[in-house]
């Protein structure tokens, strides 16, 4: 690959998503769209990027930047964030929020398996939750093939395989050839929006518990405060902000408060006040 052809990549995935590529990393580069390439029947991929950037093809540029932000996901990943949700900020809220609902968005949710995880909590039951509790639940992911993936509810073995446990693959999923496929009551539990977050910025609003996991480590410097901003303008002021091990939102600061003892767990600063947002 050309040097200009992967720092024109890394500089068209900044511009757009606010993605962080290193144009050094040229086999990552490779590897990612060679699967564009094949798809849309190009010989190579020198060859879809020339087409892209001679013809100013916004699909296909699209196609680019979301082949390149295709992430790793797992059903309950990390674990303890999804515990804490399930024993201690749920139950919590429930006595705060009597009968309003209980809004929680996974933003970054890519094939859905976070969002399921915390449909499948929520259709558990949980201890110490008030019977009249509503819990309403949203999955957003810049990327409309990720979106399709994630609506369906079809996995493969391999990706039930990872953090799925065992009684929870019995009890929610169906066995279909070689695929499994989550039951229809879960998947309606989830409403969908496809949502850049560096741009989409007033699109959402008054959610009480946000999981924006792994998604800021993977974005530059100003991508990372545009999307804080955009987390907080759009979390209650007694919500709850779940990020990724070793993320922080430092680049946005006065606007959360870690809490103690609960590494990856933001509460909203209540005296802090986001600016509105452009859309």
């Amino acid at each position: 690959m050309k040097p200009e052809d992967s720092e024109w990549i890394a500089a068209l995935c900044s511009r757009l998503i606010g993605l962080k590529v290193d144009p050094e990393k040229t086999y990552l580069i490779d590897s990612r769209l060679s699967v564009v390439a094949r798809r849309e029947s190009f010989q190579s991929v020198e060859d879809l990027i020339t087409s892209v950037r001679n013809d100013s093809d916004d699909r296909m540029a699209w196609a680019l930047v979301e082949a390149m932000a295709a992430g790793e996901s797992s059903f309950f990943r990390d674990r303890t964030p999804f515990a804490c949700f399930r024993d201690e900020i749920l139950p919590a809220m429930g006595q705060v929020r009597g009968n309003r609902p209980i809004r929680v968005w996974s933003a970054g949710c890519g094939a859905g398996q976070e969002i399921y995880s915390l449909a499948m909590i929520v259709n558990d039951g949980l201890a110490g939750r008030p019977p009249e509790t509503q819990i309403q639940l949203f999955g957003s992911d810049l990327s409309n093939r990720a979106m399709e993936k994630a609506q369906s509810g079809i996995y493969t073995h391999f990706e039930v395989q990872r953090g799925l446990p065992i009684r929870s693959l019995v009890r929610h999923f169906q066995r279909a050839e070689d695929m499994w496929v989550l039951n229809a009551p879960i998947r309606q539990m989830v409403r969908w929006r496809q949502l850049n977050l560096i741009s989409d910025q007033t699109a959402a609003g008054g959610f009480d518990i946000i999981f924006c996991r792994n998604v800021l480590c993977n974005m530059t410097d100003a991508a990372r405060k545009k999307t804080l901003e955009g987390l907080a303008h759009a979390l209650s002021p007694d919500g709850f902000l779940f990020l990724g091990e070793g993320e922080s939102t430092r680049a946005l600061e006065g606007a959360f408060n870690a809490v103690a003892d609960r590494p990856g767990l933001y509460a909203r600063n209540q005296a802090f006040r986001p600016a509105v947002q452009a859309a």
